[in-house]
């Protein structure tokens, strides 16, 4: 495979990653909302208060995907990469991670 050809495929798992990194935020706010976590980000909150919950989440994940889908599609592979790079790690530090904490103290105490 061609250093091209592998930058491509990096990019393409990368981009798949960002949209399960995605679904994971959105179905992990939805069910930390249900057993009474609170919601950190005051864009959503007041989101939450106009529309509700799950259209909102529906919403901001369908507009956050259509981004990762416009990031994917026209920028270079080679800048591509760091920056899909950069946004996995922000949803690992400040969703991923923080939301398994959550659930497994929960679990914790079944």
């Amino acid at each position: 495979m061609s250093e091209i050809e592998q930058t491509q495929t990096n990019l393409y798992r990368l981009f798949v990653l960002n949209m399960a990194l995605q679904l994971f935020d959105g179905v992990a706010t939805y069910q930390g909302l249900r057993v009474g976590f609170e919601e950190a980000n005051p864009i959503l909150l007041q989101a939450f208060g106009l529309i509700g919950v799950l259209p909102t989440l529906i919403l901001y994940k369908a507009y956050a995907c259509g981004l990762l889908v416009v990031l994917h599609r026209i920028t270079p592979a080679r800048l591509g990469v760091p920056i899909m790079q950069g946004l996995a790690a922000v949803y690992c530090i400040f969703s991923l991670g923080p939301w398994l904490g959550k659930f497994a103290s929960v679990a914790a105490h079944l």
